[in-house]
């Protein structure tokens, strides 16, 4: 079943689901571009990010798991091991 949770989370489908959420190109969106210093991130942006997560992957975040997604690849790991317990 991790095989399967592993397929459904694609890093490059989460790169533009962010980088769409943020009204930023894809490109400025590397894996550790940090939300805040580098691309501007309010608290109310990283909120919506989350949300729009929490429905595309039918998972709950916490606020402390929120406050540690700081980059794109933090979100992904998260994201993976939430699909992982879940499986």
């Amino acid at each position: 079943m991790s095989e399967t949770a592993a397929t459904a989370l694609d890093k490059e489908d989460l790169r533009r689901t962010v980088a769409d959420v943020l009204d930023v190109d894809e490109a400025e969106l590397t894996d550790e571009a940090d939300f805040v210093e580098n691309l501007g991130v309010d608290s109310l942006m990283a909120l919506e990010v989350m949300v729009v997560l929490e429905k595309k992957y039918s998972v709950k975040l916490g606020e402390s798991e929120l406050k540690e997604v700081t980059c794109l690849q933090k979100a992904y790991d998260l994201l993976a091991a939430k699909l992982q317990d879940a499986a």
